[in-house]
């Protein structure tokens, strides 16, 4: 699981590096908007009222692995 926290704290801190996308596991678009400044800064505001649902969403992926392996166990 991973922390809206921590996720804010990189976009705040380390967004000029993408660090908060590829936290997420959003590697293809950290890479992009490394080597096009952030989309020259937008995504970087865009990122601010998207960071929240990255999270969430990325957390209910991972539940949705942990319950599929669970019943596969069954």
């Amino acid at each position: 699981m991973k922390s809206k926290l921590a996720a804010y704290l990189l976009w705040f801190f380390l967004g000029w590096l993408s660090l908060h996308r590829f936290y997420l596991g959003k590697v293809g678009s950290g890479i992009l908007y490394l080597l096009t400044g952030q989309l020259l800064g937008i995504g970087w505001i865009v990122d601010l009222f998207l960071l929240s649902g990255m999270v969430d969403n990325y957390n209910n992926k991972v539940e949705i692995q942990d319950l599929r392996r669970e019943v596969r166990r069954r």
